[in-house]
């Protein structure tokens, strides 16, 4: 599928006073949530959707600040409130019951939603309800995730400053130097990232959207925790090559978070589900099908 039809074929809701787009699927029983990675959007799904929407019902948002969403300059980007933009789309479609497939940034906003079902289990109140995990490469663990130098700076006080330099050619080095050596993206690839990007003018707003990264400091015991007591099947693929959250990742999770069952993809980068397409949906298929029978 084409950008511009994935586009085309899309759909808004409203969450606040702003007009948030989102890729749905034909129904189907058993519902898969699909969360992006920053600072792309639902698009990044594309390579995988056609298989994965043979069995499920796919719903794959843009979060505010992403994407085909709206990117309000004067906003406070938060996890909390990515979690709650993707509650209520839920809500709007009266789906209760989910599974989940999540990278990177889209690793944090679930770590959020499940910390929230555990405490709603724990005080037996109801709401949405998480029926499996998934997740690939991320900073799920502050402390082990190792940002890119333009994520630092602009995390920094001058990151304000830096967003208008922030072009196509840099986006095509930084992914470069994310992306396995044999699976780099094609020119075509950075053309659709960029042009995401630069929808609504994203990328002026950057430097508030990467404050994430220390709200993973800041609430590290509550997410990685939601992971450690994480009520329902986990797993971790992850893409060793990338040097953001590859070996290094798998090799802490499996200290940190035992119960979670981890891939290891060697020669793959930070984006599996664009580098290795065929792996990702074996691995997940897989691990869908040792716990969930039909």
């Amino acid at each position: 599928m084409k950008l511009s039809t994935w586009k085309a074929n899309g759909a808004h809701f409203n969450y606040k006073k702003y007009s948030i787009f989102y890729q749905e699927s034909t129904p189907k029983k058993e519902v898969l949530l699909l969360l992006h990675g920053f600072p792309t959007a639902s698009w990044d799904w594309n390579t995988v959707w056609e298989s994965l929407s043979e069995k499920f019902h796919l719903i794959a948002p843009d979060y505010i600040g992403f994407g085909f969403s709206d990117k309000p300059k004067n906003y406070h980007y938060t996890i909390g409130d990515q979690a709650d933009l993707v509650e209520e789309l839920l809500a709007t479609k009266d789906i209760k019951r989910v599974h989940v497939l999540a990278h990177d940034f889209g690793d944090t906003v679930l770590q959020e939603l499940l910390a929230r079902y555990i405490d709603r289990i724990n005080t037996n109140e109801s709401g949405l309800e998480i029926q499996s995990v998934s997740l690939l490469n991320g900073g799920i663990i502050a402390g082990v995730h190792r940002p890119l130098p333009i994520q630092k700076a602009l995390m920094s006080p001058f990151g304000l400053l830096i967003t208008p330099f922030l072009n196509k050619g840099k986006l095509r080095k930084s992914f470069q130097n994310i992306f396995g050596d044999n699976t780099q993206p094609t020119e075509e690839e950075i053309e659709e990232f960029y042009s995401l990007i630069e929808f609504n003018k994203g990328k002026y707003v950057f430097h508030k959207l990467i404050r994430y990264m220390a709200e993973r400091v800041k609430h590290k015991d509550r997410w990685v925790g939601a992971l450690q007591q994480c009520p329902v099947p986990l797993q971790l693929i992850d893409g060793n090559a990338d040097p953001i959250s590859g070996a290094h990742l798998s090799e802490e999770v499996r200290r940190l978070i035992p119960n979670c069952e981890v891939v290891d993809l060697p020669e793959i980068g930070h984006y599996p589900q664009t580098e290795a397409p065929k792996q990702v949906l074996e691995h997940y298929f897989n691990f869908y099908n040792n716990h969930f029978h039909d």
